[in-house]
């Protein structure tokens, strides 16, 4: 492939609707960092971007919760992240945000020249609306019970547990998170994009890296967990998706009579890439549109899996549409970071902070970089726990790096007056480790041009790991009392390897590799330096070091565990003491609760929780779609007397007409569901609950 003359590398825009955590640092933004400040060290033209997603139905929920506007919110939450994010060292070019005069405009223009294209369907469809609220429903304003996976917190767009995309009229037994209630299907119009007329070239595209013909990247770069999620949703068949929402909150439709529509996020989010590089343009004097539109320009997205469909389908299609725009030579999406065993829950107050941690730890940021580095979920999910954090940090910062850069300063400033000293005669010992350190920084390049950070920090610490062997087999400390020149030679030598370090370490642990430059004073970081076997010339002074870093003691790590602990019990409590909102008895009246017998049941077709279940009511059957195939195989249940919501409006469930609900008891610890039976022989079939 032929090398871009530039690089454009975003990573995803977070939600401004809550602080940062480790999983989002390992997901998208740490690598990202990582990838940019190796361009950078090989001086390429590369412009990083990101910034606040300020619009969307997470805001607009956010806000409800907290009874505040959602102007308030992602002001508040801009502020924060992007406070974190330059606390911890992650170097964009410009932090953005979608809720400025510059985004509305750029996005309504994209909007407005498709729609002048012919590239969207305008149709009218029913939507789920909250009667209550008077208010149509986007997709995660209702949830329910996922139809693959069983997952009762799915959304209307997607379930976050399977990652299995979604439509709304998916959902078993839907639920408005603004009422509480089961909403209604009533007709509105909206934007589509017809997804489905791109299969064709979005298979080639992804699979054999071409398009229209033409080389565009190499697919054997992609990970293959991307190009799995993008072939699934293909050969499942593309269909079309609404570009526009009902809601106030969020860029406008720019198309007149239209008031009360935005833009779907998922149109208005990706184009803040190209608003933040219009801003970042301006205020640098520079082009933007080359970044974005030129044949010899590069664009690599880093995001998390379950954004892989946006960044590698509808934002392709969207810019393929326009016409100008160049597509991604590569969408580096990471799996997710588990936490102590558990999934990292927002919700469950079951995370590891990111401005916490930097008020816990300060002036700890490497510490961290390291170990999210070291375990990055790059092909599978992977677990940070606080002890493997300490093991880490004490065993191979501590141990290795911090050992070695330490003996190699202190011994120079000991016996040469923090000179470094003239070398002689080479020793079989010292060519074997000239041969061991001079292709590292080559083979890490590699590494990280391919976006394998883990392999590529494993590479990087070899340099330290080698020349910690080299000074303990060599023993300059020893030697000097019988061969000072010797001990000259090996000092050299091991310097050279302290100064390859201060540049080959850079993208990952940038403070530290700024020490050591400070400590051996080299002043530039260029990579094209590791190619010189002598960065430092004899003769030139060294700083007097400081330990790199510190031991993590015991209790540093219990008391972080610990504070986990006590924050997820705590909201299990604040949860447990919160009440439904209450309801008025007429409301309660107007359900119709009955016992009913199951008398016939049977799996239905590619839906693994689903049953397709007959009842009888005494007087007439019906037949009722339930949720149970995990707990109960269908003929364990023939023959029970259960409790059912009989006046639930009927709606098809793939496929299956269901009238009403069964109503199950679940365990808040295993999630396991019971049935509810009457517990006296003469209650039957049909009787009413009251």
């Amino acid at each position: 492939m032929k090398q871009p003359k530039r690089h454009l590398v975003t990573a995803a825009l977070p939600y401004a609707n809550g602080p940062l955590h480790i999983g989002h640092i390992a997901g998208a933004y740490l690598p990202s960092d990582i990838y940019v400040r190796y361009l950078k060290a090989r001086r390429q033209d590369v412009v990083f971007v990101c910034g606040s997603d300020e619009h969307g139905a997470a805001i607009t929920m956010r806000a409800l919760k907290e009874d505040i506007t959602p102007q308030e919110i992602v002001d508040k939450y801009h502020k924060i992240n992007k406070k974190a994010f330059a606390d911890f060292g992650i170097d964009f070019d410009i932090y953005d945000r979608t809720s400025t005069e510059l985004h509305t405009e750029t996005a309504q223009q994209f909007f407005l020249d498709l729609e002048k294209k012919g590239s969207f369907e305008v149709e009218t469809r029913e939507q789920f609306y909250d009667e209550e609220h008077k208010q149509f429903l986007a997709d995660r304003y209702i949830t329910g019970e996922c139809p693959k996976c069983g997952h009762s917190g799915a959304y209307g767009d997607q379930c976050e547990k399977c990652g299995s995309s979604l439509n709304a009229n998916d959902l078993i037994n839907p639920k408005s998170v603004l009422s509480g209630k089961t909403p209604v299907l009533k007709e509105t119009k909206h934007w589509y994009l017809p997804m489905q007329r791109h299969e064709n070239w979005l298979k080639d595209w992804i699979t054999e890296g071409t398009l229209e013909g033409k080389e565009h990247h190499d697919p054997k770069k992609w990970r293959k967990q991307v190009i799995g999620q993008c072939m699934s949703w293909i050969d499942g068949g593309l269909a079309p998706r609404a570009m526009t929402r009902d809601l106030t909150w969020g860029v406008p439709v720019p198309v007149e009579g239209e008031e009360g529509k935005v833009l779907y996020v998922w149109l208005d989010a990706p184009i803040g890439y190209i608003t933040a590089t219009k801003q970042w343009a301006a205020e640098n004097g520079s082009d933007w549109e080359k970044y974005w539109k030129d044949d010899e320009s590069a664009i690599t997205h880093f995001i998390a899996k379950d954004n892989i469909v946006f960044h590698c389908i509808i934002f392709p299609i969207l810019l393929k549409e326009h016409g100008k725009y160049n597509l991604p030579v590569n969408v580096p999406a990471n799996e997710f970071l588990n936490l102590e065993g558990d999934k990292i829950s927002t919700s469950r107050e079951w995370a590891v902070w990111l401005h916490e941690y930097l008020e816990d730890f300060p002036g700890k940021n490497d510490e961290l970089r390291y170990v999210l580095t070291s375990i990055s979920p790059e092909a599978k999910d992977s677990e940070f726990t606080w002890k493997d954090y300490q093991n880490r940090v004490n065993n191979e910062l501590v141990a290795i790096l911090g050992n070695f850069v330490n003996r190699a300063l202190v011994l120079t400033h000991k016996y040469f007056d923090g000179q470094i000293p003239e070398a002689g005669e080479l020793h079989d010992i010292d060519r074997e480790l000239h041969d061991s350190v001079s292709q590292i920084p080559t083979i890490v390049a590699g590494k990280i041009e391919n976006h394998r950070y883990r392999e590529a920090l494993q590479e990087a610490m070899k340099l330290a790991r080698y020349g910690n062997k080299y000074l303990a087999d060599t023993e300059p400390w020893k030697v000097f009392k019988t061969d000072e020149d010797r001990v000259k030679t090996i000092l050299f030598n091991a310097l050279q390897v302290v100064a390859k370090l201060g540049i080959v370490l850079d993208p990952f642990m940038p403070q530290t590799a700024e020490k050591l430059r400070q400590y051996t004073n080299l002043a530039k970081k260029d990579w094209e330096l590791t190619e010189n076997p002598e960065l430092l010339v004899s003769g030139q002074p060294i700083e007097k070091p400081e330990l790199l870093f510190q031991k993590v003691e015991d209790e540093v790590i219990e008391k972080q565990v610990e504070k986990l602990k006590a924050k997820k019990a705590e909201k299990e409590k604040q949860e447990a003491m919160e009440q439904s909102e209450p309801i008025e008895f007429e409301d309660f009246q107007k359900m119709d609760l009955r016992i009913v017998e199951i008398i016939d049941a049977e799996p239905i077709p590619k839906a693994d929780k689903l049953l397709k279940i007959q009842i009888s009511l005494g007087s007439e059957e019906r037949t009722v779609v339930s949720g149970i195939a995990k707990h109960y195989r269908s003929e364990e249940i023939i023959g029970q007397r259960v409790l059912y919501l009989a006046n639930l409006k009927p709606r098809k469930i793939f496929g299956v007409k269901s009238q009403g609900m069964l109503l199950m008891a679940q365990n808040d610890e295993t999630g396991v569901l019971s049935t509810i039976q009457p517990s006296r022989d003469e209650v039957k079939g049909g009787d009413k609950v009251s």
